[in-house]
């Protein structure tokens, strides 16, 4: 049986919120703008930890109040350096982030979930067989980056340079939680994290990518991709029956014109599926359309999947055929693999 407290999670309530109970309770409207700063700007986890406002408030807003804060409940260390942390939610919930660090470029990425669990059964990804529990709230989000922060700074005396949502779940099908949370990230009163160094991966939900242009994001955006042809992405991506190719590439033709923020597409590339030269020429045309970046990931394989990863040779010969075409181009090799920490291995494993 999982204890879940009664208590409303204080850090629901806007500014103007916390202003309104706080003159129920008789007191100043400041008071309100001093909790607000402990809680998103100072990452306060406790109502003692607010030393500023005095004992009997303190104790006051404990009984009326939680602060669901996530935990520590394992933590794993990759020989190249990366870190898994497993966090409890509040509900016994279990989801997973990763610390990817690269001390050679001063470059630190947190890794967050959005769900627990997926809704979108990609074939070769574990997070999707897991099913979709709930989305998780903003401060659940942003507790993920206050701990990750924590522990880059703790390991690599290196605070995070960049957020990436492609830990567990589809971030644009938790969109209102996940934008609020990037609020509360980039505001000048919360971490004041630029928005340029965040970015949403999604595996493609053409209205949601309209509507994050319509709502003037400042955020990079990354589609998962992961095959440039309609047969071939049905395959391995459900999704992609209700979102073909040609409405994601008009979707992000529409993000591009209206925000003119960074674009990538991520392309894992298993053997003798999708690492042609044919496929590159598919991958090529789409590249046209718009300015973007193309990410070629080695695959992750996970239990009782189909697929292979695809050989050294025949990803240079797939990247190199994409930069001739004047496309520019990451390989990424896999970090974190022999703790189930890379690109599609989350799924809250012991």
């Amino acid at each position: 049986m999982i204890s879940v407290s009664q208590k409303k999670d204080i850090r629901q309530l806007s500014l103007a919120g916390l202003e309104e109970v706080f003159g129920e309770m008789g007191e100043p409207k400041f008071r309100a703008r001093q909790v607000f700063e402990w809680l998103w700007k100072k990452s306060a986890f406790s109502f003692e930890a607010m030393t500023n406002l005095p004992k009997a408030l303190r104790q006051q807003l404990g009984e009326r109040f939680a602060i669901n804060a996530i935990v520590v409940d394992k933590v794993q260390h990759s020989l190249d350096g990366t870190i898994k942390s497993r966090f409890r939610l509040y509900d016994g919930r279990l989801i997973e982030s990763v610390l990817i660090p690269v001390p050679e470029e001063k470059r630190f990425t947190a890794c967050v979930s959005s769900q627990v669990g997926c809704s979108l059964s990609c074939t070769f990804c574990a997070t999707g067989r897991m099913k979709r529990v709930r989305n998780l709230d903003a401060a659940e989000i942003y507790d993920q980056v206050v701990l990750v922060n924590r522990q880059s700074e703790e390991v690599f005396g290196h605070p995070l340079t960049n957020i990436v949502f492609m830990g567990m779940g589809e971030p644009l099908l938790a969109y209102g939680n996940v934008l609020e949370s990037i609020e509360h990230l980039s505001s000048p009163n919360g971490l004041n994290i630029s928005p340029r160094r965040i970015t949403i991966s999604t595996a493609g939900i053409a209205k949601m990518i309209r509507k994050l242009a319509d709502d003037q994001s400042k955020v990079n955006l990354a589609l998962s991709l992961h095959a440039a042809d309609d047969a071939k992405r049905d395959q391995i991506m459900p999704i992609n029956e209700q979102n073909n190719l040609e409405a994601l590439m008009e979707a992000l033709e529409y993000f591009y014109r209206k925000t003119r923020n960074r674009l990538s597409f991520e392309y894992i590339a298993f053997q003798d599926f999708n690492d042609s030269l044919e496929d590159a020429a598919n991958l090529a045309r789409l590249c046209r359309r718009f300015p973007v970046r193309v990410n070629i990931i080695e695959y992750n394989p996970i239990d009782g999947a189909p697929f292979r990863k695809s050989t050294e040779h025949r990803i240079d010969d797939f990247a190199r055929y994409l930069r001739n075409e004047g496309i520019m181009v990451t390989v990424r090799r896999s970090r974190g693999k022999d703790i189930d920490a890379a690109c599609g291995q989350l799924a809250n494993k012991e």
